[in-house]
C-alpha cells in the first residue's frame, strides 16, 4: 500500500472512531429516542452527512455503541480479576464490584449508554450487545460459584438471584448516582458491603 494510501486509512479510522466516542456521549446523555445525527456531528466536529459515510444509518451506529460498552466493560472487569491470583475468591467479587462501578459511571461513555438504553433500543438493536452482556454474566456466575466452593460465601445463597440482584442494583446507579451528593468511593463500598454482609460466610 503507498505510504498517502495508509495515512487516508488511519485518517478514516480515526474519524469513524471520533464519530463513534461522540455516539456514545450523546447516546448515554439523551438515549435512544433523544440521540440525533445531528447532536452526534456536532459533538464529533463533522456535518452530519458525512456520518453515512462510516456508518449506514444510525441504528447501525447506536448498535455498535452498545456493543462496545458491554464488551469493554467485560474486558476491563476480566482484566483487574485476572490480576489478583493471590486474592481471595471473595476479594476478586470485591474488586469487581469497584472495577464495574468506576467502569459505568466514570470511565466509560459506551458502557453508561449500552446500560441505560438496554430496555430503549429496538430487539432487533439487542442481539449482539446481548450475546457480550452474558458472557459477562458468566464471569460473576463463575467469580461467586468459586466462592461459595470455598467457603467465602453462604452455603444457601441462591447464587443466580444474588448475582441478577447485584448486577441490577449496580446498573441501576447510572439512573441515580449524583457525584454532588455522595461520592463513587461512598457508592462502591456501600455495594461491597451488600456482597460482603449480605452473602459472605
Amino acid at each position: 500500500m503507498a505510504q498517502g494510501e495508509d495515512g487516508a486509512t488511519q485518517k478514516s479510522q480515526r474519524t469513524r472512531q471520533r464519530i463513534l466516542d461522540a455516539a456514545a456521549q450523546v447516546l448515554s446523555r439523551k438515549g435512544y429516542a433523544g440521540m440525533r445525527l445531528t447532536d452526534v456531528a456536532e459533538v464529533a466536529g463533522l456535518q452530519a452527512p458525512a456520518i453515512y459515510y462510516y456508518y449506514a444509518s444510525r441504528d447501525d451506529l447506536v448498535e455498535e455503541v452498545m456493543w462496545a460498552g458491554a464488551h469493554r466493560v467485560r474486558e476491563h472487569v476480566e482484566a483487574v480479576v485476572g490480576d489478583m491470583s493471590d486474592a481471595t475468591a471473595l476479594e476478586r467479587i470485591l474488586a469487581a464490584v469497584d472495577a464495574h462501578l468506576r467502569y459505568e459511571l466514570q470511565i466509560s461513555d459506551y458502557t453508561t449508554a449500552s446500560i441505560r438504553n438496554a430496555g430503549q433500543v429496538p430487539e432487533h438493536l439487542r442481539v449482539r450487545p446481548a450475546a457480550e452482556e452474558a458472557a459477562y454474566s458468566r464471569i460473576w456466575r463463575d467469580l461467586f460459584h468459586t466462592a461459595q466452593d470455598a467457603g467465602e460465601l453462604r452455603a444457601d445463597l441462591d447464587i443466580n438471584i444474588f448475582r441478577l440482584l447485584l448486577l441490577g442494583s449496580m446498573n441501576w446507579a447510572v439512573e441515580w448516582w449524583n457525584p454532588r451528593t455522595r461520592s463513587l468511593d461512598e457508592l462502591v463500598r456501600s455495594t461491597q458491603d451488600m456482597v460482603r454482609f449480605g452473602a459472605g460466610a
